[in-house]
C-alpha cells in the first residue's frame, strides 16, 4: 500500500469514509478559516510525512467536515519551497487528498499587488500564473505523466462559479496573473518592474507548485489571492511577514463570504 493510501485510511478512521467534495489550502494569515468547518481536526504531526508548516500565520492541521452543507478537507497551512528548497513539499498532502476521493482543489494565498486599483484588502482570482522561481515540483518524477499540460491549469468552470459567488456577495473579484517568486526575501523594485513587464498582476511565494501538482494528480483547481501589500517600489508601505499577517484578515473576511456562497451555489 502506498504512503498516501495508508494516510488516507488513517484519516478516514478518524473523520469517516465520505470523500470530500473540495480540498482547500489556506495561505498566510488565513488559517483561521479552518475553524469554520464543523468536523474533525487532525494535526499534521499525526500524519507521518506531512509538512509542519514552519511559517507563522499557518495552522498545521487538516480539518475534514462540513462547511455550508458540503464536505470539505481544509489544510490549515502549507509548506513552501523556500523552507527547504523542495518545490514538491506539498506533494504528499495532495496525493492524500486524491486518495480520499477528492477531485477539486481551491487554493488561497497572501500576495503583493502590481495594480493600483487592487490595493491591500482586495482579492484576485488567478486566471493564470508565471513560474518565475525557475523550478518545478515534478523534477525527478520518472513517469511520462510529468509532462503535464498547463493550458487550463486554473479551471474555467470553478473560476466562473467563484466569480458568480463574488457577484452575489457584491465583492469585487478581478482576475489576474500570479507570478511565483521563490522567497523568502521579498522582491526588489526591479523584479517587480520585470514581473509587470511579463504580464503579472500579483506576486507571491506559493500556490504555483501546488497547481502543477494538482494537475499532475488529475485534480481540478482554482486559486484566490488575498492582497496584503503593494509590490516593492509601488507604495511607501513597509513590506514584512508581520505586515502580511496583519493585513490578511482584511481580505480573509471577504474570501470567507465568497467561499461560503460558492459552496452553497456550486453543483
Amino acid at each position: 500500500m502506498s504512503k498516501s493510501a495508508e494516510l488516507a485510511r488513517l484519516i478516514q478512521g478518524r473523520a469517516g469514509n465520505a470523500a470530500p467534495e473540495y480540498g482547500l489550502i489556506l495561505g498566510s494569515g488565513l488559517g483561521h478559516l479552518a475553524s469554520a468547518v464543523e468536523g474533525t481536526a487532525i494535526p499534521y504531526s499525526d500524519l507521518p510525512g506531512f509538512p509542519h508548516a514552519g511559517v507563522s500565520g499557518h495552522v498545521p492541521q487538516l480539518v475534514i467536515g462540513q462547511l455550508e452543507g458540503r464536505r470539505v478537507a481544509v489544510f490549515g497551512g502549507r509548506a513552501h519551497y523556500y523552507e527547504a528548497g523542495r518545490a514538491d513539499v506539498m506533494r504528499l498532502p495532495l496525493e492524500v487528498l486524491k486518495a480520499l476521493g477528492c477531485e477539486r482543489l481551491l487554493l488561497t494565498n497572501a500576495a503583493g499587488s502590481l495594480r493600483p486599483e487592487m490595493p491591500p484588502g482586495s482579492l484576485m482570482l488567478l486566471s493564470d500564473h508565471i513560474a518565475f522561481a525557475g523550478t518545478n515540483p515534478l523534477i525527478g518524477e520518472p513517469s511520462e505523466a510529468r509532462f503535464v499540460p498547463m493550458t487550463k491549469a486554473h479551471d474555467p468552470q470553478i473560476r466562473a462559479a467563484l466569480k458568480a459567488a463574488a457577484k452575489a456577495e457584491d465583492i469585487p473579484l478581478p482576475e489576474g496573473v500570479y507570478c511565483w517568486f521563490s522567497g523568502p526575501s521579498f522582491e526588489t523594485p526591479a523584479e517587480i518592474r520585470a514581473a509587470r513587464t511579463l504580464g503579472a498582476d500579483a506576486v507571491g511565494m506559493s500556490t504555483v507548485p501546488e497547481v502543477i501538482l494538482a494537475r499532475f494528480l488529475g485534480l481540478k483547481c482554482a486559486a484566490v489571492s488575498v492582497i496584503t501589500n503593494m509590490g516593492a517600489g509601488l507604495s511607501d508601505e513597509s513590506i514584512s511577514h508581520e505586515h502580511t499577517k496583519a493585513m490578511a484578515p482584511l481580505g480573509a473576511a471577504k474570501l470567507e463570504r465568497i467561499l461560503r456562497r460558492f459552496l452553497t451555489q456550486s453543483s
